[in-house]
């Protein structure tokens, strides 16, 4: 896990004004009172840092055939770090948090059968990747409100 870095005000402003991607540097540094080369410059290091991506997503709910899935993993080993990066190397997972709880890890994951990754390929020839897993409950996500997911089929 990386070291967490401290965030100055100005990277916290940049950030927030990121919540629209597309929005230009110029008119970040015209609302923060500062030069289109600062911003572009933090917004680089912050990049550059692992702090910020900017990147598309999607409403999975208007994408035809997308589905999103949670998944509680339970596993034999007590190496969770470890585990979390194995399961960010199958295809169709977004995401995998180590957390409290009754749960080792949450894994996120998208699924299409249109692109060949129904939730069944997914346990028959990716999740069987994965030593250890001692146990996985899976919930599939009928309606969401406020979900944004990259598209990564």
């Amino acid at each position: 896990m990386g070291q967490k870095k401290r965030i100055d005000d100005t990277n916290r402003a940049i950030i927030k004004a990121l919540s629209d991607g597309r929005k230009p540097y110029s008119a970040i540094a015209e609302e923060l009172g500062i030069t289109e080369n600062t911003v572009r410059s933090r917004v680089n290091k912050l990049i550059d840092d692992g702090v910020l991506s900017i990147t598309g997503l999607v409403d999975p709910e208007k994408m035809p055939g997308l589905q999103v899935v949670m998944m509680g993993v339970k596993l034999k080993t007590m190496e969770l770090e470890r585990k979390a990066r194995e399961f960010c190397s199958l295809r169709g997972v977004i995401s995998a948090a180590v957390v409290t709880g009754r749960y080792d890890l949450i894994v996120q994951l998208t699924l299409s059968e249109d692109d060949g990754l129904s939730l069944l390929d997914f346990f028959r020839y990716e999740l069987t990747k994965i030593a250890e897993v001692l146990e996985v409950e899976s919930f599939v996500v009928y309606q969401s409100h406020s979900l944004w997911v990259p598209y990564n089929m």
